[in-house]
């Protein structure tokens, strides 16, 4: 069995009640998101534009040290996480320019860990993360799986 199959079906085990998967469905994303958005704010010593509005940022290079990762795990995969990580880059750039994005962020990021805690409660299982780290990245690419299947796209 490849490694991300593994790694998918460990991380389902502690994610099978409805109401659990539902809230990942919203909170993971969000939670991605609000890191890549975090990072992004973090000041970059060099302004070298890349598009409308985008710069090269820490995000950007922190992006690609994860869709490595992706890669090193599924080619499919790592271009539906790119796809993703594009869309939070471009909305990150539209909310960089409010005096109160980092408050947005923290928003998002506590409000969604709060949601993804009582998720688990409802499930009776600790996060898998709380067992191997690499689980929080694995965590987008299990929703970013079941959005290939549907498209029958192999993982």
């Amino acid at each position: 069995m490849k490694k991300i199959n593994s790694l998918l079906n460990q991380y389902g085990e502690s994610h099978k009640n409805g109401t659990n998967k539902l809230i990942h469905w919203i909170c993971v994303p969000a939670i991605f998101f609000s890191i890549v958005g975090l990072v992004s704010i973090i000041p970059f010593p060099w302004e070298i534009y890349i598009y409308e509005g985008i710069n090269l940022s820490w995000a950007l290079i922190a992006l690609v040290l994860v869709l490595l990762y992706y890669v090193s795990l599924s080619v499919s995969l790592s271009l539906g996480m790119l796809l993703f990580s594009i869309g939070c880059i471009f909305l990150c750039s539209k909310i960089n320019v409010s005096m109160y994005a980092l408050w947005i962020y923290i928003g998002i990021f506590a409000f969604s860990w709060v949601f993804q805690f009582i998720g688990h409660n409802i499930e009776g299982k600790k996060p898998s993360f709380l067992q191997d780290i690499q689980f929080l990245l694995i965590g987008p690419a299990w929703l970013m799986h079941f959005i290939l299947k549907k498209l029958n796209i192999p993982v």
